[in-house]
């Protein structure tokens, strides 16, 4: 994934909800926010993660985004490959209830490097 395996992997964090939550009756919807909460609180205190920042884009999309599954992004640098299984893993084992928090949500990762420019173009400007 990179070219120095000293350097962290970069990994985006797409996730979404489902039509699950969409579905829930309001007095149920809070429940689901504090298991995101939770999540969110256990990837930030992962070792290995160091959250570089996250996105949420539902001040324009409200509802099911059908065309971008997406809701919000999380950035991360992460130590390696089994890492980042184990942020997604937190879906699967994030109670919710009798159910767990991948029933209202889901995450996928892309995985890369940082971004730079090669030292001998760096000054070609």
């Amino acid at each position: 994934m990179s070219d120095n395996p000293k350097l962290p992997l970069r990994v985006l964090f797409c996730c979404g909800v489902t039509q699950n939550f969409f579905d829930l009756p309001r007095e149920k919807i809070g429940e689901v926010w504090q298991a995101y909460g939770k999540m969110l609180a256990a990837l930030e205190s992962m070792e290995g993660v160091d959250v570089l920042g996250i996105m949420d884009d539902d001040r324009l999309t409200v509802g099911s985004a059908d065309n971008a599954p997406w809701t919000f992004y999380i950035m991360a640098d992460v130590r390696d490959f089994d890492t980042t299984v184990a942020v997604c893993n937190l879906f699967r084992t994030t109670p919710v209830g009798e159910y767990n928090l991948w029933r209202y949500g889901k995450i996928e990762a892309r995985v890369g490097r940082a971004l730079a420019v090669p030292p001998q173009h760096a000054n070609a400007a």
